[in-house]
């Protein structure tokens, strides 16, 4: 067996593993630009939903914001909510969180470091109770053209979810080995 680095055998079994690798690497290219669509797209759902209940401008973040508060109807802390939706950006949170009390749609309560919490005004559920019934009407009513979309939107949700801890975990790999 000839295992001579430059020998015609190896080259050829190291192009068949360069060209094994680099289509795992375009699937990978592919699917994190897809992903960037999707949330692009999302975000402007968001909006566009928001607008069909109510007058205010708000990004998608925003949005999330205001319905992981109303979520369970109890107020979240700062802590909660960039847990509850992955971030760790607390000063972009805290001026969505200002945005949407100046817009009377949340109140908050408490002082100090850990006792303050951000909970739905009355206008705030209202507007997540009718930014809801949209979703329902347009959203759901589209999804339910594609077939199997129950098992294909829980299968893909699981796969996000992993992918989720491996991207957070090479993200802090990467700032562990960044150098001065």
């Amino acid at each position: 067996m000839d295992t001579y680095s430059g020998s015609p055998k190896t080259e050829a079994v190291e192009a068949v593993d360069q060209i094994a690798h680099q289509g795992a690497e375009d699937d990978l290219s592919d699917f994190e630009f897809a992903l960037m669509r999707t949330f692009e797209g999302f975000a402007r759902w968001q909006s566009e939903c928001l607008g069909l209940v109510s007058d205010l401008a708000a990004s998608g973040p925003e949005i999330t914001l205001l319905n992981v508060i109303r979520m369970n109807d109890r107020p979240k802390t700062i802590k909660e909510l960039a847990r509850v939706t992955n971030r760790d950006d607390v000063p972009n949170i805290q001026y969505s969180l200002r945005k949407l009390a100046s817009a009377g749609l949340i109140r908050k309560t408490g002082s100090g470091r850990g006792g303050v919490t951000y909970s739905a005004t009355d206008d705030g559920l209202e507007i997540t109770a009718a930014y809801d019934v949209q979703r329902r009407k347009l959203l759901l009513q589209a999804l339910e053209q594609v077939p199997g979309v129950e098992n294909r939107v829980g299968e893909a949700t699981r796969v996000l979810n992993i992918l989720t801890g491996i991207y957070d975990g090479i993200a802090r790999s990467a700032t562990a080995q960044r150098q001065a």
